[in-house]
C-alpha cells in the first residue's frame, strides 16, 4: 500500500448570525410547506364530502 499524506482541514469561524439567518430560512420553508399541505388535505377532504356523499 502507498503512503498517504495526514489530511488536513481548514477551520472557519462561524458565526451565530450564520447559523440563525439558514435555521430562519429552514423554518420559513417548512412552515409554508406545512401550511400547503394542511390546505390541501382539507380541499381534498371537502371535494370528497361533495362528490362521494
Amino acid at each position: 500500500m502507498a503512503d498517504h499524506a495526514p489530511a488536513t482541514y481548514e477551520l472557519v469561524e462561524v458565526k451565530s448570525e450564520d447559523i440563525m439567518a439558514e435555521r430562519t430560512s429552514f423554518y420559513d420553508g417548512f412552515m409554508k410547506g406545512t401550511t400547503w399541505g394542511v390546505g390541501l388535505t382539507v380541499g381534498i377532504l371537502v371535494l370528497m364530502a361533495i362528490f362521494i356523499v
